[in-house]
């Protein structure tokens, strides 16, 4: 047994060190599927409006796998005693990102991009957050 035994261990508070998350994953996807819309719209080519179409819904995904993972790796109850409507804020955020994988509405993925948003300015808040991200504020 002794052999599989690692030679050191160690002790994080979410999957992985800080430094790999970052709500700016999200954000991106998210304008993604507000620019696809606003090409979609601006084009008669049907081919080309497929595209967007399938492109639109796989970034929507996207979004709601990163905030999804953000919002159960990184956030711990201590972030929800300081921001107590973080859970009702996911929630919207995710099921935003639902609604705009099923619309073309551009307002749709604009509401998404400010629930996102709101995420970030929470995220930046955190005392952890000093040690993750790619993306820091300015």
């Amino acid at each position: 047994m002794g052999l599989f035994k690692p030679g050191r261990v160690a002790y994080a508070h979410c999957d992985l060190f800080c430094g790999v998350y970052d709500p700016a994953q999200a954000m991106i996807e998210a304008k993604s599927v507000l620019n696809t819309c606003t090409k979609y719209h601006s084009s008669d080519d049907e081919v080309f409006r497929s595209r967007c179409v399938a492109i639109k819904e796989e970034r929507a995904e996207l979004v709601k796998h990163h905030l999804t993972v953000l919002w159960s790796d990184f956030f711990k109850p201590h972030h929800l005693e300081k921001f107590p409507s973080l859970h009702g804020l996911f929630w919207e955020a995710i099921k935003q990102a639902s609604d705009a994988k099923k619309s073309m509405d551009p307002d749709v993925s604009q509401r998404l991009i400010d629930l996102i948003g709101e995420i970030s300015d929470v995220f930046w808040q955190t005392e952890e957050s000093k040690g993750a991200g790619v993306y820091p504020p300015s």
